[in-house]
């Protein structure tokens, strides 16, 4: 079997084969060889993409599995250290010393806590813009024949395998 790029290159020494005027027989087998190659080799690389998309598909949801899982023990995490804390307090107890870990209620660092972002004066605001673009707005008036400047309508193409 051939690989794709030889086939390629077949492909174009058959169009200069017609450019030379060579004779219809040779020119309906050598197509006949490379056409059948051609599809068998698309025909195997679309498998294998849609084999590979399989595993991308499956890797996804494992993924998502996983990140709920994840998700669920730093939940469970949060409740005990929650509860800890809650009994330890309910005791009048702020440090427990045990043989592998130190168990103790402390102070966190200070933070602000905003109770009326009206009140706060102008230099401690920080003022943020952005801007969008929309992209299906532009097309639509681009369609539509009107003249933008800094755009243009662009068409591409890709692979699709159905």
């Amino acid at each position: 079997m051939f690989k794709l790029y030889e086939l390629t290159e077949m492909y174009q020494n058959i169009s200069n084969l017609i450019e030379e005027d060579a004779d219809n027989e040779t020119l309906e087998k050598a197509l006949d060889e490379i056409t059948d190659n051609i599809q068998m080799k698309a025909e195997n690389m679309a498998k294998l993409i849609k084999s590979i998309e399989g595993n991308i598909n499956a890797l996804k949801d494992e993924e998502k599995r996983l990140q709920a899982k994840r998700k669920a023990l730093e939940n469970k995490v949060v409740n005990i250290k929650e509860y800890l804390e809650n009994q330890l307090k309910a005791m009048g107890l702020k440090k427990v010393q045990g043989n592998l870990f130190t168990v103790s209620i402390q102070k966190n660092p200070q933070s602000v806590n905003i109770l009326n972002e009206d009140l706060i004066p102008e230099k401690f605001k920080e003022v943020v813009t952005t801007t969008k673009i929309d992209r299906r707005e532009l097309l639509l008036a681009l369609k539509e024949g009107q003249e933008i400047e800094g755009v243009e309508i662009k068409q591409t193409e890709s692979l699709r395998i159905r």
